[in-house]
């Protein structure tokens, strides 16, 4: 080998493949190692160590994987060249607030049954990421995913969570997943047990959360809520009653009431939980901007569970999501995720490290909120006579129907007018009593132009309610 370079005597406590691995990262460190620089063979740097050959396999195998190396067939093992950062080919275009090209927007067809994000320039910087990770991609694009070559994705994830009250966090504790609804269900299969264990969610919750359940086979149990979430009295009493593993709940964004619980109310769940011996499992999916209480991984301690994803903020198309075991729980989700899928593809995770630390990916997050504000505001000044709740930045809408209305009919009676709505009846058990409301997500892929247009055609539904449903 013609290089400087020295391996060091695998010497002190830990494996001897993470020594060789810490060796080979320390002579490319101090340049000892170059680019396009050949390794020895493996048997001979196992007899200069006094080593096995299968253990400096294994940390050639480490490094290769994580693009550090790189093998060729019939030659060897080579330095990697240096990975390249995404290049900024030109500025990005922020609060722009663009639609979809090429495609011919209908003004009478408005779907607002799941948040459209608005374009305000991640187009553009998706497109640049994935074209540099084309030409240089960091994990390579010939090996299966494995934990070392997904890790910068994971420490992007933690940069990507700079702020956010978790509690200690560190990037193994991370579970890459493909959304927000994966993550979930990786968490619940970590955490249940037995033959029939039972999942506790709130009166109206996410359905995703009762959907993961089921396919696990889980009990689904609701727990009464008021303004400001689920009551805690009423969460002892449920859970005493059903022997509760777990509950699922979105305490920050609440999904579909756009409600907020507040810290003494989850200091007041996380004690419950602790009495009750029950994991929480927190869906932070839809909050855009700062957290405005700790999350329940930082409250309850060994039993708070962390799911999201940049479905909201950046972009819905990529399906990378994220969840958060607690400290000291971490192997029980990666067994979870690494049994089901193995990982996730490993040019996606290189795109998603490159896009969570690019040095305008706030600005568009942002962006991205204000425009969401910009459609939420449109909704209030024309449906604000009425009962409706919203947050600035909430991407959806919570709206009570008037006497006369029930939620089935209105949403029958607003896609006749060309807009799709959410009926309460989605979001609660199957054999509870749904309120007579609807939810109304926001569609910022359509002008602002369109949208008021759908807002005023449901203002004319709601002043005229249908004579024989009345007092």
């Amino acid at each position: 080998m013609s290089t400087i370079w020295q391996p060091e005597l695998v010497t002190g406590q830990g494996p001897k493949y993470q020594a060789v691995v810490s060796s080979i990262r320390k002579g490319i460190d101090a340049g000892a190692l170059k680019p396009g620089d050949k390794l020895p063979p493996v048997r001979d740097l196992a007899w200069r160590l006094s080593i096995t050959p299968g253990t400096v396999a294994r940390a050639y195998t480490i490094l290769t994987d994580e693009g550090t190396l790189t093998a060729e067939v019939g030659r060897g093992t080579f330095v990697a060249p240096p990975r390249a950062t995404p290049a900024n080919d030109a500025p990005i275009e922020i609060d722009v607030i663009k639609h979809s090209a090429g495609v011919e927007e209908d003004p009478h067809n408005v779907s607002l049954f799941s948040p459209h994000l608005p374009c305000v320039g991640q187009d553009k910087l998706v497109r640049q990421v994935m074209a540099q990770v084309a030409k240089v991609p960091p994990s390579g694009v010939m090996h299966y995913p494995s934990r070392s070559g997904a890790r910068p994705a994971r420490d992007a994830v933690v940069h990507w969570l700079k702020g956010t009250p978790l509690g200690p966090l560190h990037e193994r504790d991370v579970v890459l997943c493909h959304g927000g609804q994966n993550g979930i269900l990786l968490i619940l299969q970590a955490i249940l047990e037995g033959r029939k264990p039972t999942v506790l969610i709130e009166e109206l919750a996410y359905p995703g959360f009762r959907r993961a359940a089921e396919l696990l086979r889980a009990d689904v149990v609701p727990v009464p809520m008021d303004a400001e979430g689920i009551i805690p009295e009423a969460l002892e009493a449920v859970a005493r009653a059903h022997d509760a593993q777990v509950l699922c709940t979105s305490p920050e964004v609440h999904n579909p009431t756009c409600g907020f619980t507040p810290v003494a109310r989850r200091e007041a769940i996380a004690r419950i939980a602790r009495q009750r011996d029950f994991q929480i499992v927190e869906d932070d999916c839809y909050r855009m901007g700062v957290n405005r209480a700790p999350a329940y991984r930082m409250l309850a301690p060994g039993r708070g569970w962390y799911v999201s994803s940049i479905a909201k903020t950046i972009t819905p198309a990529l399906r990378f999501g994220y969840a958060i075991a607690p400290e000291g729980k971490s192997h029980v989700l990666r067994r979870s995720a690494e049994h089901g899928f193995f990982g996730l593809a490993t040019p996606m995770t290189d795109v998603c490290a490159a896009l969570l630390t690019h040095p305008d990916i706030d600005r568009v997050a942002e962006a991205t909120t204000r425009a969401f504000h910009t459609y939420v505001q449109c909704a209030v000044n024309v449906l604000g006579a009425y009962d409706l709740v919203w947050r600035p930045g909430v991407p959806f809408l919570w709206l009570r129907l008037p006497v006369g209305w029930r939620a089935g009919a209105f949403c029958q009676a607003a896609e006749a007018q060309g807009v799709q709505i959410r009926s309460a009846e989605e979001f609660v058990c199957r054999e509870a009593r749904a309120p007579h409301a609807v939810r109304m997500a926001v569609n910022a892929g359509v002008s602002l132009k369109t949208f008021e247009a759908a807002m005023m055609r449901l203002r004319d539904l709601l002043d005229s309610p249908p004579e024989q449903l009345g007092v």
